[in-house]
């Protein structure tokens, strides 16, 4: 009697070939348009930043320095909420600058009390150097091992609620200890959710490149920010 042996399918099989590929080439397009975008979201934060130093908008963090902080930050979550409503729309990527040039407003603050160091500037591209390090390199790890960091999210979200929680009763506050504290805990938080966020593009969890260009943007933006922080009060000299 004569035997008769199927053909059997394995991963390599002609027919499972285009959709990898058609997957791959729909990821890496993802990713690209995510990493332009997020340089080019870069020029309005500069943008704002330098209105608002221009503008002296600190002298309103100065008149409400508790009101102040919070109607930014209402705005900057009504902001998110239009970006995240349009995101499938043209005007995804204008929500998206704008709420980018808010944050550079946001930055005045902290801005302002680099400007009163005599290495306030060196402070800044310092800061701004080790941001793009810790990013360069998570993202490259996150790319190349191509490694699931979902596991993350819930921990993550539990950490960022909690961080937000601790930055909100510091501005009643004012404690220098607990304000190095939650910044140290940010650049841990954050430099994390670069990592899940990048392996979530990277693994195709995420197509939509103006919501993955907000995610990596968010982490960038308060890793600076929080490396400033600790920098300015280890290293700061005052004239």
């Amino acid at each position: 009697m004569e035997r008769k042996f199927e053909p059997v399918m394995s991963a390599s099989t002609p027919s499972t070939r285009p959709e990898r590929t058609t997957l791959a080439v729909d990821q890496n397009r993802v990713l690209r348009n995510t990493y332009w975008l997020l340089g080019l979201s870069l020029l309005p934060t500069i943008g704002g930043a330098v209105a608002g130093m221009s503008l002296n908008f600190i002298s309103l963090f100065r008149a409400a320095p508790i009101m102040t902080p919070l109607l930014m930050f209402g705005v900057m979550i009504g902001s998110l909420f239009v970006v995240t409503r349009l995101r499938e729309s043209a005007w995804g990527v204008a929500a998206l600058f704008g709420f980018t040039f808010i944050a550079g407003l946001m930055l005045t603050p902290i801005l302002t009390v680099a400007a009163g160091f005599r290495n306030g500037g060196q402070l800044v591209a310092l800061s701004g150097g080790l941001t793009a390090a810790v990013f360069f390199a998570l993202a490259g790890y996150a790319t190349v091992s191509k490694r699931d960091f979902s596991f993350l999210g819930k921990f993550l979200f539990v950490g960022l609620i909690l961080l937000i929680a601790a930055s909100l009763a510091n501005l009643f506050f004012q404690v220098p200890a607990l304000s190095l504290t939650v910044s140290a805990i940010a650049v841990l938080i954050f430099s994390m959710y670069l990592l899940h966020d990048v392996s979530n593009i990277v693994r195709g969890g995420e197509t939509n490149y103006v919501m993955a260009t907000l995610s990596l943007f968010l982490s960038v933006y308060n890793i600076f920010i929080s490396l400033l922080n600790i920098l300015l009060a280890l290293s700061g000299q005052r004239d």
